[in-house]
């Protein structure tokens, strides 16, 4: 029905930069909030960043200041701009969103997941 097709990610040094997008296809009536997730070995997924349809955004405290979410509605995707990357910020990135359908049925649906290498 729908798929979320990331891209970007990799092996990065301790302050540098990487760039992550998310794009989805298939029949969509409309995408509503679209967020980021992370998960490290023997950690638990926890939210990145999320942006709602109108642009709000939310950030963990953790990446605060660091990373900058945005999306393109005309291309449904979105993007995880990361500056000044940290070690700790080492993790599998997963993009999520809300999808609403052209049949009415609206749902969670997730990207294949992406490797983040922070080196110190």
């Amino acid at each position: 029905q729908v798929e979320l097709v990331q891209s970007g990610g990799g092996l990065v040094q301790a302050g540098g930069s990487l760039r992550l997008s998310c794009a989805a296809s298939g029949s969509i009536l409309r995408l509503n909030a679209m967020g980021w997730y992370r998960q490290a070995p023997g950690k638990q997924r926890e939210l990145v960043a999320v942006i709602t349809s109108g642009g709000s955004t939310n950030y963990a405290d953790s990446v605060k200041g660091r990373f900058t979410i945005s999306r393109d509605n005309a291309k449904n995707t979105v993007y995880l701009q990361m500056n000044s990357l940290k070690p700790e910020d080492t993790a599998v990135y997963y993009c999520n969103s809300e999808v609403r359908l052209v049949t009415g049925v609206t749902y969670d649906s997730w990207g294949q997941g992406t490797q983040v290498t922070v080196s110190s």
